[in-house]
């Protein structure tokens, strides 16, 4: 026995046109394209996603570029790309 649900969904207007349009074109359903559509992304989901580097500010060496203790001198640091 084959169970379906119903559900709706908002899409925009462009998108849901050219989906509409693609299902048209190559003789199938909305609902089919939609959820050939779910299965890809839903496939994909298993794969890790690619670690971005964190940014790295400083100097290379690991030396402190300001000394924390020093709030004047952390103020100063920030302040010079511009106002607070």
């Amino acid at each position: 026995m084959v169970v379906c649900m119903r559900a709706t969904i908002n899409l925009p207007d462009a998108l849901a046109d050219a989906a509409k349009a693609r299902a048209r074109a190559e003789g199938r359903t909305f609902t089919s394209l939609i959820e050939e559509g779910l299965r890809s992304v839903l496939s994909r989901a298993d794969e890790p996603a690619p670690i971005e580097p964190l940014p790295a500010y400083g100097d290379p060496h690991g030396r402190s570029l300001v000394d924390l203790a020093d709030r004047d001198a952390l103020w100063s640091a920030l302040d010079a790309d511009g106002t607070r």
